[in-house]
């Protein structure tokens, strides 16, 4: 009370009394924002692996007057930023040849994936890496190592049955390559406790399997950065 009597008495010899009226007005505002802002934030702190405009507005907003950000914000916004940078990183190596010929790379809000066709890791119903396998598998798990994201190794095949060979299904085989993957980045320094592996034979095609182009892009390994976990 001494303290508003104070700006009363204060403001009285330079306003006129009838003005009084914004200063309260401008206070409630005040409260207003802020209470905004907070109810905001809490918001905001569900897990979403993307981060949108309106939190990277928070951040600066919790930061502009030197105060601290949210830390789960703060951390979110550094993980997804990493993310981005490898993604990036990633797709130039892939359009450059880095990963062979057959490579590709999509970014999408629940993972950072690439793609290696079968000729570029393996030979036809062959689950053992090529010679040439090693280095390029090297120089990926070099490019990834620096993410802490879980990693996902998939295999996949196109539906052409196999008739002789050790591995009696696609199933099978997609496993066994998957497998064969993950030894080699684990080798390569990927910290084993990041890694999973699962082999989805012929059930996920990406291409047509009645054409040869179609049945080439099925036979695939797609290695994953799962994005939020």
């Amino acid at each position: 009370m001494a303290v508003y009597r104070f700006r009363k008495e204060e403001l009285e010899g330079h306003l006129n009394k009838n003005a009084l009226w914004a200063i309260v007005y401008g206070d409630m505002m005040s409260y207003l924002m802020i209470l905004f802002l907070l109810m905001l934030s809490f918001q905001l702190r569900q897990k979403t692996p993307e981060l949108d405009p309106t939190e990277r507005m928070l951040i600066k907003v919790q930061t502009v007057f030197g105060g601290k950000a949210d830390p789960a914000l703060a951390a979110k916004a550094d993980r997804i930023d990493k993310e981005l940078i490898i993604g990036k990183l990633l797709g130039d190596k892939a359009k450059g040849g880095e990963y062979g010929g057959a490579a590709s790379v999509i970014v999408s809000e629940k993972r950072i994936s690439l793609s290696l066709g079968e000729g570029v890791l393996f030979d036809s119903g062959k689950a053992e890496l090529k010679e040439t396998a090693g280095p390029l598998l090297q120089t990926l798990a070099k490019d990834i190592v620096s993410a802490k994201n879980e990693i996902r190794v998939e295999g996949h095949t196109d539906n052409v049955p196999i008739r002789h060979g050790a591995y009696k299904s696609n199933w099978e085989l997609s496993m066994a390559r998957a497998y064969a993957v993950i030894k080699e980045l684990e080798a390569a320094g990927v910290d084993p406790k990041r890694i999973s592996g699962v082999g989805y034979g012929e059930y996920r095609p990406l291409g047509d399997n009645k054409t040869p182009e179609g049945r080439a892009k099925n036979r695939r390994i797609e290695i994953s950065l799962l994005r939020g976990e």
